[in-house]
């Protein structure tokens, strides 16, 4: 089943497009979505689509930010009711459990993951690539530049994070990341994500109503009813976030989930999936993306699709792809097909 997702996600692409001097409709067209698309926010839309969209436009305008450049004027406003309910929470903890708790009804392709270390918090996004398999940079740069959006909302226009990080390399120019972001950005991490204080999410939230937030919860719950993700939906949204630490047995799975591990392998079979076969589907996802769209070293690569070794991720990548990954690296940079 395809992944899909608020037709909000599109707003200010129209503007951006024709900043970067590209016909926004005519764009819109050529990736199968109607013209009239930014005025239905709460369509849902494959993210299949929307990943075509945004790749296009950056080869036919040369703007490597143009995700980016979409998020520069978000609102809590274009997450719809969902929005409505973050606004009002008493701190910014409660409205970030909101936003994970209803994330399946705003992108079905992205996970998101709050993690604390000591005295800071790591805010992790990742983001399926689907299929065809297409680059996620500016998905990506788009999500974390909209959860910075969310959490200024309730931190201040000027609050800035310790350190904002992104899986890919840093485009040529740096200009716009900058603007958002400011100066501490790492690229070519492990993972993608914004590092605050922890003191920072429980900072109370002036503006919550406790009464417009029961309010905003009635009328979520009764216009778009919660659908619980299915088992194999969470075990990978779980396994693409906690693969790049290495910590990604089943047994981990099930522990993050809250669950026993033989209630998540009784779950997958239920759907025709093991634990194995749906782990080496999301290998062969972040494989594509890190050999053929990274010149990440591949002793890197080993390490971020959970290999103990540079030799076990060889032989797996043979295996799967018929060559080996300096081959595939090799074709990409002539052009050919493997």
């Amino acid at each position: 089943m395809a992944s899909l997702v608020r037709a909000a996600c599109l707003t200010n692409y129209s503007a951006v497009a024709r900043a970067s001097g590209l016909d926004p409709a005519r764009m819109l067209r050529h990736a199968g979505l109607s013209t009239n698309v930014e005025r239905e926010p709460d369509l849902l839309i494959p993210v299949e689509r929307v990943g075509q969209l945004l790749q296009t436009s950056v080869i036919m305008s040369g703007n490597e930010s143009f995700g980016l450049c979409m998020a520069e004027s978000r609102m809590l406003s274009n997450l719809g009711a969902v929005g409505m309910l973050i606004r009002d929470q008493t701190t910014l903890r409660e409205s970030l459990d909101v936003l994970m708790r209803y994330q399946l009804l705003l992108n079905g392709s992205l996970s998101l993951m709050v993690e604390s270390h000591d005295d800071v918090v790591v805010i992790r996004e990742a983001i399926k690539a689907g299929k065809p398999q297409q680059p996620t940079r500016q998905r990506i740069e788009l999500a974390l530049g909209v959860m910075l959006r969310v959490l200024r909302q309730f931190l201040g226009a000027d609050w800035q994070p310790r350190r904002v990080c992104f899986e890919h390399p840093a485009p040529q120019d740096l200009r716009v990341h900058h603007r958002m972001f400011g100066y501490g950005i790492e690229f070519c991490a492990d993972f993608n994500c914004i590092v605050c204080a922890k003191t920072d999410l429980d900072a109370r939230n002036p503006s919550a109503d406790p009464a417009m937030a029961r309010y905003a919860q009635q009328l979520l719950d009764a216009s778009t009813p919660l659908q619980r993700p299915t088992m194999l939906e969470d075990v990978r949204r779980t396994t693409l976030l906690l693969l790049p630490s290495g910590r990604c047995s089943v047994e981990q799975v099930a522990e993050h989930l809250g669950v026993a591990s033989r209630t998540v392998q009784r779950g997958l079979a239920e759907q025709g999936q093991s634990f194995s076969s749906m782990l080496n589907d999301i290998r062969m996802e972040l494989a594509t993306r890190h050999v053929v769209e990274s010149d990440r070293p591949l002793t890197e690569v080993a390490l971020l699709l959970g290999f103990s070794a540079p030799s076990a991720f060889s032989r797996w990548y043979h295996t799967q792809f018929g060559c080996s990954a300096k081959e595939s690296r090799a074709a990409r940079a002539t052009g050919q097909p493997e």
